[in-house]
């Protein structure tokens, strides 16, 4: 049986509690991708194009620092990845973890919570950023998603 990570981003809750829930479904550890610098409110509001979230979404280079690191990465065979759907996409400071860590050998899945918003070209970015990853597409869930469900998704590589 493969050594899982469930590794995720939430601004809000609503992706922290989807993690948990799949963590705890499928026996795997979790790490929770903290920014060095909280996102505030006015941070992530989206209908102010000067908010710090929408001008890190529109400069795709841009990589907010994270406050801790995974220990001993070597020990994971997957890992999954979770944050909100933001422009259509995964936040910038997923793209600070995959590019942080050699994921060579290694199995990603991303998984994304939205209201209604699909993962957009998320699993291709991670997927380039993540170097000699096998990144599988992604699914997104509602907030309220089972255990049960998540583990039945998630049974495919663990």
């Amino acid at each position: 049986m493969a050594k899982a990570l469930v590794a995720y981003f939430s601004a809000s809750g609503v992706t922290k509690k989807v993690a948990e829930r799949l963590a705890t479904a499928i026996g795997a550890d979790p790490f929770e991708i903290v920014p060095e610098q909280i996102y505030t409110d006015a941070d992530l509001n989206w209908q102010d194009k000067n908010s710090r979230s929408s001008v890190e979404m529109n400069d795709r280079s841009a990589r907010p620092a994270i406050a801790s690191k995974v220990e001993n990465m070597a020990q994971y065979d997957v890992i999954f990845i979770g944050f909100p759907i933001w422009w259509y996409r995964e936040p910038s400071i997923v793209d600070t973890f995959a590019e942080a860590y050699d994921f060579g050998g290694k199995t990603i899945i991303p998984f994304a919570t939205s209201g209604g918003s699909g993962m957009g070209g998320s699993g291709m970015n991670i997927g380039a950023l993540a170097k000699d990853a096998h990144v599988i597409e992604g699914k997104r869930f509602a907030a309220g998603v089972s255990e049960d469900e998540l583990k039945k998704w998630a049974s495919t590589w663990i």
